[in-house]
């Protein structure tokens, strides 16, 4: 079995790969708009073939001054100038890019994606400061809850009785214990009023690898660091996740000197304490 930081390494590769290649197809692109109208172009003025060109230069400057600011970051792994807007170029532009690339020359979805989870969380610890517990959300999918447990967690998480047959006692025991905001939701819908309603400066989300790539392209520019769920009996049953890997990541971004006031929320509650 392959070891957690070599799964990291080898998706950084092909999240690199495949970003390199949607840069190249990009500036071809932009390329070919100055190409193929070249000799046409001079029945309209005699300067407008190279003001065409000109345009296209700035284009692809734009395009590799991004593609470079992002392999930077990711290489340091140290905030750069212009950080933000390199994860935003990542999530907009070269995204789609990757996929369609990455499927066209034999690659699944599914490791495009988790190299680009692993990637956005590497630029979230890069980008992101210290926040108190109230400016921090952990968002929870809801079959972490144990599939035979009677209690509406979805109602209202403080129904659980925290008996430790599934992960959701532990998640309010760190709630408790760190002072951040706790939801669970039961879709991405659900997800999103949550944040609006909530209005966190980070979160920390587990879900599944497409719950989390979209939830980070929809929450964007707002930081998402995401947690892959663990699915022993397939997708969105029993599922689990490693507490002490949220844990670590709420020592990462907790501001120690900030007081505890986080609130617990699910779907169709209005945010309580």
């Amino acid at each position: 079995m392959k070891q957690p930081h070599a799964i990291s390494k080898a998706r950084k590769r092909l999240f690199i790969g495949l970003i390199s290649g949607s840069c190249l197809v990009v500036c071809l692109f932009l390329m070919a708009l100055w190409l193929v109208p070249f000799i046409g172009l001079d029945a309209i003025h005699p300067y407008a073939k190279w003001a065409l060109g000109g345009v296209v230069l700035l284009g692809i400057g734009f395009v590799c001054v991004g593609y470079w600011g992002l392999f930077l970051n990711i290489i340091t792994k140290k905030q750069i100038l212009g950080s933000k807007r390199f994860r935003g170029l990542t999530i907009k532009l070269f995204l789609p890019l990757m996929v369609l690339l990455g499927r066209l020359i034999g690659f699944e979805k599914q490791h495009i994606m988790l190299s680009f989870i692993s990637v956005n969380n590497e630029l979230v610890l890069a980008e992101a400061g210290r926040y108190a517990p109230k400016d921090i959300l952990l968002l929870m999918p809801h079959c972490l809850q144990n599939s035979r447990c009677d209690k509406r967690l979805t109602y209202d998480i403080n129904n659980c009785d925290r008996c430790g047959k599934c992960p959701i006692a532990g998640l309010l025991e760190l709630h408790d214990t760190y002072g951040v905001n706790l939801a669970v939701a039961t879709g991405g819908t659900v997800a999103r009023r949550i944040v609006v309603q909530l209005r966190p400066k980070l979160i920390i989300a587990v879900a599944c690898y497409r719950d989390l790539s979209s939830g980070i392209q929809d929450t964007y520019p707002l930081p998402v660091y995401g947690v892959l769920n663990e699915r022993p009996h397939g997708p969105c049953l029993d599922t689990t996740v490693a507490l002490d890997q949220v844990e670590e990541m709420l020592h990462r971004f907790i501001d120690p000197n900030t007081a505890k006031s986080g609130k617990t929320i699910s779907t169709g509650q209005a945010a309580q304490s």
